[in-house]
């Protein structure tokens, strides 16, 4: 057992350093740049995109929580304290959803305001 795990801790640790190796060949600072578009436009510019990408995530969040609580439902098999778990996870995602979408409509108003 000894000897297997001290293979497989061995075989991680090569592993993970060949991706440091593959990264090496890579300028990251000048592709991350050019990828994402730091280096063409304006910290407000930015500002407003690391945002919705974040209201981004957590609507998909928000959607897996109802999806989960959905698939919870379907096989609580006619349990009340399963079924009830699953609809307060359904309605923490709805709600969580509304919020998520409210905030953005407010950042979008509060930008086309400002500028």
């Amino acid at each position: 057992m000894k000897k297997l795990m001290s293979i497989a801790l061995t075989s991680l640790f090569a592993f993970s350093m060949m991706s440091t190796v593959v990264f090496a060949q890579v300028d990251i600072k000048t592709n991350l740049a050019s990828t994402f578009g730091l280096s063409t436009i304006e910290p407000k510019t930015t500002m407003i995109n690391v945002v919705n990408y974040l209201l981004g995530f957590l609507g998909i969040l928000a959607i897996a929580v109802i999806l989960v609580g959905g698939f919870k439902w379907m096989v609580s098999g006619g349990s009340e304290e399963k079924v009830a778990s699953a609809r307060q996870m359904i309605i923490a995602g709805v709600i969580g959803l509304a919020i998520i979408l409210a905030s953005f409509a407010i950042v979008k108003f509060v930008v086309n305001t400002v500028t």
